[in-house]
């Protein structure tokens, strides 16, 4: 396959600076639209055909993938998608999320200026909501700013063991494998909008009310992949 002009989640990387990055944005999207879904293997080989690459970025870019938590690689064996998260292990995410982001809003809401309003705005993700036509790109995008948004509030709360702690769980990435739905996205930069208000007024009470809204409908949306 030929290399294209932009990273594409069909399979086409941009031949950049980093190749090893654009192979990780295309395996990424693939990942998380569940074009590999959770537990497939994952063969070099078949990539280094697929992409018209040498093995050396996919390597790299998988090794990437494994420190996010989303490849597994086994003596052996080598690489494959990590399993789907158990719904007691999403049961215990959620919980987790909702004991510690919520007051981090508010601690973040009380920190708040015009230098951490504009990061949080950009990392929201609101702006850009409509831009793309690739489903499977824009919802791997938003995964990834999802994430950011979510940690940028915490570093903002200032306290960074729970910072470090969240993110140790690679929550999001994990989370969004569930489902590849529009809904999960379009939903999520509502409550993004609301949390945005909150900071912009400076109410740690609202942005309190506002992620644990955010949290509690996120969970909502993603439950149904168990049953």
């Amino acid at each position: 396959m030929m290399l294209n002009a932009t990273p594409d989640p069909s399979g086409f990387i941009q031949r950049s600076s980093s190749l090893a990055d654009s192979v990780y944005e295309v395996i990424f999207a693939q990942l998380m639209s569940l074009k590999i879904a959770p537990g497939a293997r994952i063969t070099v080989d078949n990539l280094v055909k697929e992409f018209n690459v040498s093995q050396t970025p996919i390597r790299e870019a998988l090794g990437r993938l494994e420190g996010e938590g989303l490849v597994v690689k086994t003596h052996l064996i080598g690489y494959s998608a990590a399993p789907q998260i158990t719904h007691r292990r999403f049961d215990e995410l959620y919980h987790l999320r909702l004991l510690l982001e919520p007051d981090g809003a508010a601690r973040a809401a009380k920190a708040m200026d015009d230098e951490k309003l504009a990061i949080l705005r950009e990392a929201a993700g609101v702006m850009g909501r409509r831009e793309g036509t690739d489903e499977r790109l824009r919802y791997s995008t938003f995964a990834r700013q999802d994430a950011i948004f979510h940690d940028r509030i915490m570093e903002f709360a200032g306290n960074e063991l729970i910072r470090q702690t969240l993110s140790h769980q690679h929550t999001h990435f994990h989370i969004f494998r569930l489902m590849f739905h529009s809904r999960v996205t379009e939903e999520a930069l509502d409550e993004h909008e609301a949390l945005l208000c909150a900071f912009a007024a400076g109410d740690p009470s609202a942005a309190e009310k506002a992620m644990r809204t955010h949290l509690e409908h996120s969970r909502d949306r993603l439950v149904p992949a168990f049953d």
